[in-house]
């Protein structure tokens, strides 16, 4: 999900192999984690688990990080996404407290149609950032970050109440689905074989409820966080390893985790929350006071091959094609700024 202000620069520099993002994020906490329905068959695949935002997620299989991420932008990868919180807005008033909490306009949203939006606080501050979409069954279908689980449900749910307390019609309902992101070029391919509806009819951020390959009640979305073609599908949690196996017997599809994940979202330019955004950073950033080297993700490039990142610079510095220093390591690094994304996308738009 990209969320980036207009002083948003990218800026290659020398990191370590494993993305800046991800290693931040990993913890070797021994806290009770959460489980996906789909832990076990990450086992028997060889997913080496790690913790991750409270969850035990593969942070990669038998493939390496550079294979997965490769074979993504070649062909499709499977990526259980199970860990992001899912909801349902219902009532007459659902459209009402959306709009109280996120910027953007979801009562113009068409049957079925989706869009990118942030939570923010009352100056400005990005809470966290989420995809809203206005489903043809009456509510709102709403996906958001692990990492803000606690905060992203606890404001939801206050607001509801608040709402109520005025009289006003809705409700919200945590979904217990799981969910599989299946991404890259072929992603489309696979999936049509499994499912009657036309796939060429669902563009980018658009959303339709189907059976896939033999599973009924599968909500596919056209989106994604690869800049790849591709479908996050929300599919009942004693469904998904039978979904997941039936993806997988198209040689097309590997399994991918978070190494993977956290690259290719960097190489689209796309903002991982608590790294690139978070509670100081607003939705246009108009007077930052960021310095040289502020990175805030970092990853070789497996299709560049070279190093690129993600910082903040004064605006003066922020035209295409200046060239900065920024430390690394206690060591300077040449740095040029570049229009983001790094790797064209390729999402899937009618025309």
């Amino acid at each position: 999900m990209q969320r980036a202000g207009s002083m948003m620069s990218h800026l290659g520099s020398c990191l370590q192999a494993l993305p800046s993002a991800l290693r931040r994020s990993l913890s070797s906490a021994q806290d009770v984690l959460r489980r996906t329905p789909l832990y076990d068959f990450h086992l028997a695949h060889g997913g080496k688990m790690v913790a991750f935002a409270g969850w035990n997620l593969p942070v990669q299989y038998r493939d390496s990080h550079v294979d997965s991420h490769l074979h993504t932008r070649r062909h499709c990868s499977l990526f259980d996404v199970s860990h992001m919180l899912q909801t349902k807005i219902f009532g007459h008033d659902r459209v009402k407290l959306m709009e109280s909490l996120v910027v953007g306009d979801i009562a113009e949203l068409k049957p079925n149609q989706g869009t990118l939006s942030l939570f923010t606080n009352e100056a400005g501050g990005i809470l966290d950032d989420l995809i809203v979409t206005n489903t043809s069954e009456g509510h709102l279908y709403v996906v958001s970050n692990a990492g803000c689980w606690e905060k992203d449900l606890t404001l939801m749910q206050d607001k509801v109440r608040e709402l109520q307390n005025m009289g006003n019609d809705v409700g919200l309902e945590v979904m217990d689905n799981a969910l599989l992101a299946l991404q890259g070029p072929t992603a489309a391919q696979v999936l049509q074989a499994g499912v009657a509806d036309d796939l060429r009819k669902l563009p980018f951020m658009t959303s339709a409820v189907m059976e896939v390959f033999g599973v009924s009640g599968c909500r596919v979305t056209r989106c994604g966080y690869t800049g790849e073609d591709g479908v996050e599908i929300s599919v009942l949690a004693a469904e998904a390893v039978r979904l997941a196996t039936a993806l997988l017997e198209n040689p097309e599809v590997k399994l991918a985790g978070l190494a993977a994940r956290d690259s290719l979202r960097l190489e689209a330019g796309l903002c991982l929350y608590g790294n690139d955004i978070d509670e100081h950073t607003t939705p246009v950033e108009g007077s930052l006071s960021w310095t040289l080297g502020a990175v805030t993700s970092g990853c070789p490039s497996p299709c560049l091959k070279k190093n690129v990142a993600m910082g903040y610079v004064p605006y003066e510095y922020s035209q295409p094609g200046t060239l900065l220093l920024v430390e690394v390591r206690r060591k300077q690094q040449m740095a040029m700024v570049s229009k983001m994304p790094f790797v064209p996308t390729n999402y899937y738009i009618l025309k």
